[in-house]
């Protein structure tokens, strides 16, 4: 089975063989959906050709705004976003289309955790009601949108429902859409100190949990700081194979799968996504 790696780094002007290209030479054979018009059929066609020309697939889209927004027109507005971005990666043959539900945090609310408005942490995020968002939200764009090849998914974040692989099981069988698909961040499953030092444990518990709902991965690496005389601790992201992820133990679970599930690069630029490559597909080699 082809392990499918892939990640940003790579502009998309127009020009889908150009796109393609810049793919293979980087040395990804997964890309990120570029954002085109769901009316620009000839376009879509046309980048469909090249990326099956040079076996490259599009492994997920992305609809990242705040679906849940405190604004009733704001909301709207990201929802139909949404709902374009699903009908795209069901166009283009992606393996998925992947958001977070959002964040009920707004500008004037008491808490101010975040000035992130788009998935910010707030207390209602994770309540009873937090939940039943979630479930509507998913419902609201598959339902929009039915796809047939494409699944919807929600991003895994701390502070949100996709909180861990049991949350995350209890709301694919809340929202009871057979388009509605799991995905795995495991850096953003890594919640306290006992996860860090177990990330293993925690990944294979997870794809035991989630493996046949998965449907793409994201991957980059995480250190904790902090220790005596400080006591609060604080998680970073790095690239992949710069902190303490086990990457062996998620290649693995993903390639138990049987099946091609794209893992992601994100959150760096290009020199790191080219060391994070490198890293992957040295681990790759190691536990073929």
């Amino acid at each position: 089975m082809t392990l499918r790696l892939g990640g940003y780094g790579i502009d998309y002007d127009g020009d889908p063989d150009a796109y393609v290209r810049a793919h293979v030479a980087f040395g990804y054979n997964a890309a990120y959906m570029p954002n085109i018009s769901i009316d620009s059929r000839e376009e879509i066609a046309a980048v469909v050709k090249a990326m099956a020309a040079a076996d490259v697939i599009i492994a997920e889209g992305g609809a990242w705004k705040n679906l849940i927004a405190h604004d009733d027109a704001q909301r709207q507005a990201n929802l139909d976003y949404a709902v374009h971005q699903l009908a795209l990666a069901d166009e283009l043959g992606a393996r998925a289309c992947v958001a977070f539900h959002g964040t009920a945090g707004h500008v004037g609310d008491l808490w101010q955790l975040s000035d992130n408005y788009d998935y910010g942490p707030h207390p209602d995020n994770q309540s009873e009601a937090g939940f039943q968002r979630a479930v509507d939200t998913a419902r609201y764009v598959i339902d929009a949108v039915k796809p047939k090849r494409a699944k919807f998914s929600l991003e895994m974040v701390p502070w949100l429902v996709t909180d861990t692989a049991e949350n995350y099981l209890k709301l694919l069988k809340a929202v009871d859409r057979p388009q509605f698909g799991a995905h795995i961040d495991a850096v953003n499953m890594v919640i306290t100190p006992r996860l860090y030092f177990n990330t293993g444990r925690m990944i294979r518990e997870a794809f035991e949990l989630l493996g046949p709902f998965v449907v793409s991965c994201h991957a980059k690496d995480i250190v904790m700081q902090g220790g005596p005389g400080t006591i609060s601790f604080h998680f970073d992201e790095v690239p992949p194979g710069e902190g303490n992820l086990d990457y062996a133990a998620y290649l693995a679970e993903i390639g138990k799968l049987g099946r091609e599930v794209p893992l992601m690069l994100e959150h760096f630029g290009v020199p790191e996504y080219k060391r994070g490559l490198a890293y992957i597909k040295n681990i790759a080699g190691a536990v073929a």
